[in-house]
């Protein structure tokens, strides 16, 4: 099979994907008409109030992420899965409800909002660590990026069908639909093959868990260096909805439509970056810090565009850098963390990650309503900007980076990036036992945490 999709040649990655890809088009489905339901039905096109949905929603990772970790790392993954998903649809299924019926108000959409926050911060370590089960180590960065390409497939189908049908039967239909697509991923569970798994051993319980996870990372420099990155770029520039629906609404005065079509022209751009990361073996730090330049130059160029149909282009480039870079991340984190710690600190990783929309989507909201969508764009440039610029300067200090202009072409913009780690193959092939060596990969840290482990 294609390397690309070389994880689908397994039964259960193949039921895995096919369920979540469904999945994923109900939950994009859900997310546009909710977050156009605010914007124009409960408020006056307010997009701070958009951006207190979504911190309602995303804020309790902020709070209960890392002790979802280490459920992940004591339950079995399909057992603890089969609830959060049950739980997601009895909250989709009350949000449809209320907007069908004609009783919903902003205060009962943030409840729910939160509620469906608090299911998915479980959820989202459990589903992260439980590829790992369904594909083994080899293959696992390549799962997590087909993992992307399929939630970003689905960002594809499902907003587009949720503008139509929001504008067609209201946005309360939409979100029942989304009910029944949580089915697909309950069957799913059930299909997998259990003897064709790769468990991974789970911790017993006992006491500072938590506290070992949390120490572990903070000995991973490379590490905090990814989860700072993600934290600046996950707080002031993922914040989707706000910039498309307000750009949509208030900058081009376009309907739910319009703006279901802007979500999903953002995810050809989101496909192409996680499909390209699925061709990688492995994931690489530099990949990380230029897809963060590159986000930060997209995204400037997007709010710099004077039409609907220019701004749609140019969401292409905003979407497969914002992917390419998140991919890259998430399956650095993975491969480099054994697999016993690997749900609390893919736990952490996530807090961090959407932790930070509690603070930055409200924020950002409150900049479109002041000053436009367009400078509340800028600003997720500038968190970009300044992700890279985290990275580069570590690099510089610990890893000896040297840019370049490339030996082997008189072109000025080839440049060649090295540093300590990239000439990792020849003391592979050369040496097995030198696998761990690689300094990108921070391994001689990890070395350091596993001895320390066990002595506790």
């Amino acid at each position: 099979m294609n390397a690309m999709f070389r994880s689908l040649a397994g039964i259960n990655y193949r039921i895995w994907f096919a369920g979540a890809l469904i999945s994923n088009v109900g939950t994009w489905m859900q997310r546009t008409a909710q977050d156009w339901f605010v914007l124009t039905e409960l408020t006056d096109n307010d997009a701070a109030a958009v951006g207190v949905t979504m911190a309602l929603q995303f804020g309790p990772a902020l709070l209960i992420g890392p002790f979802a970790g280490v459920i992940a790392d004591r339950m079995p993954g399909r057992r603890l899965l089969a609830l959060t998903q049950l739980a997601q649809a009895l909250l989709a299924l009350a949000l449809g409800l209320i907007i069908v019926l004609g009783i919903a108000e902003l205060w009962m959409v943030y409840l729910l909002a939160l509620g469906l926050g608090i299911a998915t911060a479980v959820d989202a370590p459990a589903r992260q660590t439980f590829v790992g089960e369904l594909v083994g180590t080899a293959d696992l960065p390549n799962a997590v990026a087909l993992n992307s390409a399929s939630f970003n497939t689905a960002r594809l189908i499902g907003p587009a069908v949720a503008g139509f049908l929001t504008v067609l039967v209201g946005a309360g239909w939409v979100i029942l639909l989304n009910v029944l697509t949580f089915g697909a991923m309950l069957a799913t569970l059930a299909l997998l093959r259990a003897d064709e798994l790769h468990p991974m051993s789970k911790a017993a319980r006992g006491r500072g868990q938590l506290r070992a996870g949390i120490r572990y990372v903070a000995k991973r420099a490379d590490l905090v260096v990814v989860f700072t990155m993600v934290f600046l770029v996950g707080t002031f520039g993922f914040n989707f909805a706000i910039f498309t629906a307000t750009m949509a609404r208030v900058e081009f005065g376009r309907d739910a439509a319009d703006f279901g079509l802007l979500s999903s022209i953002l995810a050809i751009g989101s496909v192409t970056g996680a499909l390209l990361s699925a061709r990688r073996e492995r994931p690489r730090l530099r990949v990380i810090v230029l897809a963060a330049l590159g986000f930060a130059g997209s995204m400037v160029v997007a709010a710099l565009m004077p039409t609907f149909e220019l701004f749609g282009l140019a969401l292409i480039g905003v979407g497969y850098f914002a992917l390419t870079m998140i991919t890259s991340a998430n399956a650095y984190v993975q491969t480099t963390t054994r697999a016993s710690i690997r749900g609390r600190v893919m736990a952490l990783y996530l807090t961090i990650f959407m932790g930070g929309t509690p603070v930055g989507a409200p924020l950002l909201g409150l900049v479109a309503n002041e000053l436009g969508a367009r400078w509340a764009m800028g600003v997720g440039a500038l968190a970009g900007l300044l992700a890279a610029i985290v990275a580069v300067l570590w690099m510089r200090s610990t890893r000896n980076l040297r840019i370049r202009r490339h030996p082997a072409d008189d072109r000025w913009w080839h440049l060649a990036v090295r540093y300590d780690g990239d000439d990792h193959e020849a003391a592979q092939a050369a040496d097995p036992a030198n696998r761990f060596r690689d300094l990108e990969t921070a391994t001689t840290e990890i070395a350091i945490v596993e001895a320390e482990a066990r002595k506790g």
